[in-house]
């Protein structure tokens, strides 16, 4: 994995949120590639109920101040940065005050998921590239994990499929069991078709549920990683059934190696 440059594009990461499989592998995974020599990066949003003071993030001016274009309106980006104690990784926090300056991830305090979370995702998405377009930093792949992250993929390889930055970079998706019921705004679709994604490429988004989002993430990756015991046998069939490079499951005591080899692979 020496010199290997890897973007994580994540939902949730620890220390700065909860530990669950996602929030644990979006640290583990960094940190083994760290620990083999490889470079790597780490992007997450800046939700509200992350400590800023205890965790020592800071903004980044530089890199802040651009404004994106979500459903038509312009959202000015902010970029904040902290390092994980004892590991010497940076990681890059996604913020804006409309979209994520409320105390908590996804869902309010009587579990409502937030109504714009769609525009949370797109946001996100584009914050993550035009960030690492700033910093001018080629990653040879990106590796996404959760739901809230999982529009990157279909963004770059449409919105930003003529970005000669990103022209050898392969995207991988990490794909976990259901983390959210219901669906997110049926306008989603609308919203993405703006940035001129044609609506056959989006297909899965007219019903935007967990495994539509997945589904759409699946389809616009090089390889797909199985990260859980407990994605849904549809979802499994759909991975398995893409023809896209994947690796099963792995136990998490064993995912080093696998993971690895799966990087190196010639499929991607």
């Amino acid at each position: 994995m020496k010199d290997k440059r890897i973007l994580y594009v994540s939902s949730e990461v620890v220390p700065y949120l909860a530990e669950n499989e996602v929030s644990l592998m979006s640290y583990d995974v960094p940190k083994m590639v760290n620990d083999q020599g490889g470079q790597i990066r780490i992007f997450m949003p800046r939700y509200g109920n992350i400590n800023e003071r205890r965790h020592q993030l800071h903004e980044v001016i530089r890199l802040s101040g651009m404004n994106l274009v979500v459903n038509d309106l312009d959202m000015p980006l902010i970029i904040k940065v902290a390092s994980i104690p004892k590991e010497r990784i940076q990681v890059y926090f996604i913020d804006n005050d409309e979209y994520f300056k409320r105390k908590a991830t996804f869902a309010d305090e009587d579990g409502l998921m937030y109504p714009d979370n769609d525009e949370r995702a797109i946001f996100f998405a584009k914050g993550v590239v035009e960030t690492v377009k700033k910093l001018n930093w080629v990653p040879d792949i990106i590796h996404v994990h959760g739901w809230m992250a999982a529009m990157l993929p279909v963004y770059m390889k449409h919105y930003y499929k003529n970005e000669a930055l990103f022209s050898e970079t392969k995207i991988i998706t990490s794909v976990y069991g259901q983390s959210f019921e219901g669906s997110l705004d049926p306008e989603m679709i609308n919203k993405v078709k703006l940035d001129g994604i044609p609506e056959e490429a989006i297909s899965d988004l007219i019903t935007p549920d967990y495994e539509g989002i997945i589904k759409a993430a699946v389809n616009h990756s090089d390889g797909v990683i199985i990260a859980s015991e407990s994605v849904s046998a549809s979802l499994t069939k759909f991975i398995e059934s893409s023809g896209k490079a994947f690796l099963p499951f792995v136990p998490k005591d064993a995912f080093a190696e696998a993971y690895s080899n799966f990087y190196n692979s010639e499929n991607l």
